[in-house]
C-alpha cells in the first residue's frame, strides 16, 4: 500500500528520500489524486456490472440455493446423530451390525451351495440319460455337451481343490465315452467284413448281428457318433489296419491283379452291400510307369470314400491319416525303388514314372485324400530325387562288388592262374611292367567304370559315383592288409604282389585326374579329387616292401651269425660251420631272387636286391676284417668262402644287369651298383697278396677306392703277417699315406 501511495507522489518527490516525512502540500496533492482514482474505479465497476448483469444474477441465485441445501443437510444430520449423542455405549449397535453381515455371508454361501448342488444334479441326470439312451447319436451329443463342463471346466487344467463329486462325475463321463468308442468301433468293424484269405472286403450299411448286447446301428450313424466325440481315428484304426493288410498290400505288391467293385441291393436300396475284390489278371500294361498300380490304389480309395466314409471329408481325412504313410511306403518299396534304373543312360526313361506318380498324387489331392502340404507328397519327393536314389544304389553296388572281390580273392595262389599274362600290367608313369593280383585289376576296372558313368551323369549322380570310386579304392587299403596280416609278416610272394597292387593303384590314382577331370560336370571338377590318395597307397607299398626287406635282412644276419665271425676256418669244424652259413645266405638270396624277379617292377627289384646284397657283403667283410690272427691256411679258406658266395650268386648278379655273362665289364657294373661288393671282392684278392703288394695298393689309392679304411688295412696286415721290420715299415707307410 505504501508503495502504491509513493507512486502517486513520484512526479513531485522523485529525488526525495523515501524516509522523509510528507509536507502539507504533498498531503493535499495526495488526497486529490486518491479521490480521482477512486472515482475512476467506481465508474469501471458500474460499467462491468451493467454489461454482465445476467451472469452475476445467476451466480447469486445458485449461491442462495446452496446455502439453503446446506442448512437442510445440517438439520438432517443433527436428527440422525441425536440418538447416538444420548447413548453413552455403542457396543449394541456394533453387535447388531456384525450379526447382519454374518447372516448376509451365510445366505450367499447357501445360495452358492444350492447352485452347485443343482449343477451336480443336472450333470448326473444328463449323464444317466446319455448312458440310458438307445440312440448313439443322442448319447454322443450329450457326451460332447458335457465335455466342456466336466473336462477342464476353467480352461486351466484339473484343479486340486475342486469338489470330489466333480472328479467322480468326470470319471463317469470318461467311462461313458470309452464305452461309446468301443461300442461304435465294434459296430464299424461289423459293417466291414474282410475275407480271411485276403483280397476281398464286404461293406454293409448296417451290421448283421449285434455288438456287445447293444443293437447295431448303421455304419454312417456310428461314424457320425464317433465324429461327435472326436473319436473317428479310434473307430477307423482297426479298419485301416485291415484294409492295409488284406487289400492294399496284395494290390500293391502283386503285378498281375485288378480291382473289382460290385454293389448289391440284397436288403433294399436303403441298405446296399458293396464288395471290393483283388482279382488276378494277365494284363500287364502300364506296369512300367506305374499307371496300372496307381489306378488300382485310386479305385480302392474311391471305394473307401463312397462305401465306407459316405463321401464325408472328415472321415476320409481320418482314414488318410491312418493309411497314407503306409501306402506310400508300400508303393516305394514294391514299385518305385525297383523302377529306379541301374544305368545312368536310362534315367530319362524314369520320367514316365515321375509323370504318372505326380498325376497320382494330384488325383488324391482332388479327392481330398491328401493335402497340398509337402509332407504328404512323399511319392513325388522320392521320384524327384531319383538321381540321388540311383546314385546311392550305384554307389552301394560298387562298394559291394569291391568288397566281394577283395574278400573272396585267393591270394595264396596268385600265380596259379591260367591267365597269368592278364595280371602283368604296364605302370602308368614308368616304362616297366609288374605282376598284380586279379583283385586289384578288377578293382581298377570297377573304378574306371564308375568314373566313366560320372562323366555322363548330372552333378548329383556324378558326385556319388566319384565318392564310390574313392571308397572302393580305400576298401583295398582297409581290407587287404588286415586279411593278409600273416602273409605280410613272413617272406612270401603274396607280400610282393600286395606291394605291387599298392604301387600300381598309386600310379593309377595319379592318372585319374588327367583322364577324367575334364569330363566331369563343372561343379565337380574342383570338388572331387583323387590325388590325395596316391601318397597313401605309395606309402603302403613302401611299407610292405620295407617290412619284407627287414624280414629278409634279419634272416640273412641270423645265417651269417652262424659262422661265428669266420674265425679259425683252418679247423675243419669251424670251416664247415662257416661254409654252411655262406650256403644258407646264398639259398635265402636265391629264393628271394626267384620270388621277386618275376613279380616286382624292374627298378624296385634291382634297388631292393642291391640293398640286401650290400648289407650281406658289408657284414661278411666286416666280420672277416675283425679277425685278429689268421694262419696261412685260414686265409685260403676265407678266400674260398668268398669265391663260393660269388659263384653261387652268379644268376642273381646277372638278373641285376643286362649282360648274359659275368665278364670284366659286368663286374665293374655290379661294383658300381652294389658298393660293398667291390670291397668284398677286393678282400678275396688281399687274402692272397704279399705285404708289399698290399702296401702298394694302399699307396696307390686302390684299396681306398674299394672302401677300405686305413685302420682296417693295418689290422688286416697285423692279422696275416708276423711281426717283422718290413711289417713295421709297411704299417708306417700305410698310416702316413692318406686314404
Amino acid at each position: 500500500m505504501a508503495d502504491d501511495v509513493r507512486e502517486l507522489l513520484l512526479s513531485t518527490t522523485a529525488d526525495a528520500d523515501p524516509s522523509t516525512p510528507l509536507s502539507a502540500p504533498d498531503l493535499r496533492l495526495l488526497i486529490d489524486r486518491l479521490r480521482i482514482r477512486s472515482d475512476r474505479l467506481h465508474a469501471s465497476a458500474l460499467s462491468f456490472a451493467s454489461s454482465h448483469r445476467a451472469p452475476l444474477a445467476s451466480a447469486l441465485l445458485r449461491a442462495a440455493d446452496s446455502s439453503a441445501s446446506s442448512s437442510s443437510l445440517e438439520s438432517s444430520l443433527a436428527s440422525a446423530l441425536s440418538p447416538l449423542s444420548s447413548s453413552p455405549n455403542l457396543s449394541d449397535l456394533r453387535e447388531l451390525s456384525d450379526r447382519l453381515l454374518a447372516a448376509c455371508r451365510e445366505l450367499r454361501e447357501r445360495q452358492e451351495h444350492l447352485a452347485a448342488a443343482s449343477s451336480v444334479a443336472d450333470l448326473a441326470a444328463r449323464l444317466r440319460a446319455a448312458r440310458a439312451s438307445a440312440d448313439p447319436l443322442a448319447a454322443a451329443a450329450a457326451a460332447a455337451e458335457l465335455k466342456p463342463l466336466l473336462v477342464d471346466p476353467e480352461g486351466s487344467g484339473s484343479s486340486g481343490d475342486e469338489p470330489v463329486v466333480f472328479g467322480l462325475l468326470r470319471s463317469e463321463w470318461e467311462q461313458l465315452v470309452d464305452e461309446l468308442q468301443v461300442m461304435l468301433a465294434k459296430n464299424v468293424e461289423e459293417c466291414v467284413e474282410f475275407a480271411p484269405e485276403g483280397g476281398k472286403v464286404v461293406v454293409r450299411a448296417a451290421p448283421i448281428g449285434k455288438s456287445s448286447g447293444t443293437p447295431g446301428v448303421e455304419l454312417r450313424v456310428a461314424l457320425q457318433a464317433l465324429e461327435i466325440i472326436d473319436a473317428v481315428d479310434y473307430g477307423m484304426a482297426k479298419l485301416a489296419d485291415l484294409m492295409i493288410k488284406h487289400v492294399l498290400v496284395p494290390a500293391i505288391s502283386s503285378i498281375s491283379v485288378a480291382v473289382s467293385v460290385e454293389v448289391l441291393d440284397k436288403n433294399g436300396p436303403e441298405f446296399p452291400i458293396s464288395i471290393l475284390c483283388i482279382v488276378p489278371t494277365e494284363e500287364l500294361q502300364g506296369y512300367k510307369d506305374g499307371s496300372a498300380l496307381y489306378s488300382r490304389i485310386i479305385d480302392i480309395i474311391k471305394f473307401v470314400h463312397e462305401s465306407i466314409c459316405g463321401e464325408n471329408i472328415t472321415w476320409m481325412h481320418s482314414f488318410s491319416k491312418l493309411t497314407w504313410s503306409r501306402i506310400s511306403g508300400l508303393v516305394i518299396k514294391h514299385f518305385i525303388s525297383k523302377a529306379v534304373p541301374h544305368e545312368a543312360s536310362k534315367l530319362i526313361e524314369f520320367q514316365e514314372v515321375v509323370r504318372s506318380t505326380t498325376d497320382f498324387e494330384n488325383a488324391l489331392r482332388n479327392m481330398m485324400f491328401i493335402s497340398h502340404d509337402k509332407r504328404d507328397g512323399k511319392l513325388t519327393q522320392f521320384v524327384d530325387d531319383v538321381e540321388v536314389h540311383f546314385a546311392v544304389r550305384k554307389r552301394n553296388e560298387i562298394l559291394v562288388k569291391a568288397r566281394d572281390l577283395l574278400v573272396q580273392y585267393d591270394y595264396d595262389s596268385p600265380l596259379a592262374s591260367h591267365n597269368r599274362e592278364d595280371s602283368i600290367v604296364d605302370l602308368l608313369f614308368l616304362p616297366e611292367k609288374c605282376f598284380i593280383s586279379k583283385s586289384a585289376l578288377q578293382l581298377m576296372k570297377l573304378v574306371h567304370g564308375a568314373l566313366k558313368d560320372a562323366c555322363l551323369s548330372s552333378a548329383r549322380v556324378a558326385k556319388e559315383l566319384c565318392y564310390a570310386a574313392r571308397d572302393a579304392l580305400l576298401l583295398y587299403k582297409a581290407i587287404v592288409p588286415v586279411q593278409l596280416e600273416k602273409q605280410l609278416d613272413s617272406i612270401n610272394q603274396v607280400a610282393a604282389i600286395i606291394h605291387n597292387d599298392f604301387y600300381h593303384l598309386s600310379q593309377e590314382i595319379l592318372g585319374l585326374a588327367f583322364e577324367y577331370r575334364a569330363d566331369f560336370p563343372g561343379d565337380l571338377q574342383k570338388l572331387v579329387v583323387f590325388v590325395d590318395l596316391a601318397p597313401i597307397f605309395s606309402q603302403m607299398a613302401d611299407g610292405v616292401l620295407t617290412r619284407q626287406i627287414q624280414l629278409v635282412t634279419a634272416n640273412l644276419i641270423e645265417a651269417i651269425d652262424g659262422a661265428d665271425g669266420f674265425q679259425n676256418t683252418h679247423q675243419p669244424q669251424h670251416y664247415e660251420s662257416a661254409k654252411f652259413s655262406i650256403e644258407q645266405v646264398v639259398f635265402i638270396l636265391e629264393k628271394l631272387h626267384i620270388m621277386w624277379e618275376s613279380i616286382l617292377p624292374r627298378s624296385i627289384y634291382k634297388r631292393s636286391m642291391c640293398y640286401i646284397l650290400g648289407s650281406v657283403f658289408s657284414r661278411i667283410t666286416k666280420d672277416m676284417l675283425l679277425i685278429d690272427d689268421m694262419a696261412a691256411e685260414e686265409t685260403l679258406q676265407l678266400q674260398g668262402l668268398i669265391h663260393l658266395a660269388l659263384e653261387n650268386l652268379s644268376s642273381l648278379f646277372l638278373s641285376l644287369v643286362e649282360n648274359e655273362f659275368l665278364d670284366h665289364q659286368t663286374w665293374i657294373e655290379l661294383d658300381e651298383t652294389i658298393w660293398p661288393l667291390k670291397k668284398f671282392r677286393k678282400l678275396a684278392e688281399l687274402l692272397d697278396m704279399s705285404l708289399k703288394s698290399i702296401t702298394a695298393a694302399w699307396e696307390s689309392g686302390e684299396l681306398a677306392n674299394c672302401g677300405f679304411k686305413s685302420s682296417e688295412v693295418q689290422n688286416f696286415v697285423k692279422a696275416i703277417f708276423a711281426d717283422s721290420p718290413l711289417r713295421k715299415e709297411c704299417l708306417l707307410w700305410i698310416s702316413k699315406t692318406p686314404s
